[in-house]
């Protein structure tokens, strides 16, 4: 675990025991049937970047957000509830189906268009 103890020395605040096997240790996400709660949040992210895209595409010329766009949430998102599918409400909000191209951008792994 050479590189592991590299970037323990750069970042770790503690340094774990010699003996400490932590990496070995991470089988909840493969064992446990936890990886669909990672996937969970994960896409909790594609809907919640590309709804805020709506308020980033709208914004007006002093920076401000746009009221419609608040109110298209307010009613398509928050006011729906749980009375509808998730996805009906967000097509509702966006006109589309959520793509990731926001969350790339919001991450710093897509170039902004």
């Amino acid at each position: 675990m050479p590189l592991l103890d590299q970037v323990r020395k750069e970042v770790a605040v503690l340094q774990p025991p010699s003996w400490s096997r932590t990496a070995h240790t991470f089988s909840h996400i493969f064992a446990g049937g936890y990886a669909a709660g990672y996937y969970s949040y994960k896409w909790a992210e594609v809907l919640s970047s590309d709804a805020y895209a709506a308020f980033e595409e709208t914004e007006g010329n002093n920076g401000l957000p746009n009221v419609q766009t608040g109110q298209k949430f307010r009613q398509t998102i928050l006011e729906s509830g749980g009375s509808r599918p998730a996805m009906e409400s967000f097509k509702a909000f966006r006109g589309r189906e959520p793509t990731l191209d926001a969350l790339l951008r919001h991450q710093g792994m897509a170039v902004p268009a």
